[in-house]
């Protein structure tokens, strides 16, 4: 199985990018993070192929996904 390139757009004082990292942390999930809080680079990222400046962003081959629930959905599919 060939898993997508996964990219999460967080910042840590966001309760619901927190809810994500958690899930993540308890599966073992590594992917690619960028914390829009430090990096503006990922931020401008973020605004420019998201089209908004909404957290917790999951970019799944390029694409974006918002909405903690949705992700972890995601995530535990292509990680089970």
């Amino acid at each position: 199985m060939v898993i997508p390139d996964l990219q999460l757009y967080y910042r840590p004082t966001c309760p619901f990018c927190v809810k994500v990292l958690r899930f993540m942390e308890r599966h073992n999930i590594t992917i690619g993070l960028h914390d829009i809080s430090k990096n503006p680079d990922d931020l401008a990222f973020l605004v420019s192929e998201g089209g908004k400046q909404q957290v917790p962003c999951l970019f799944v081959d390029g694409v974006a996904l918002y909405e903690s629930d949705d992700i972890i959905e995601y995530l535990d599919r292509a990680f089970a």
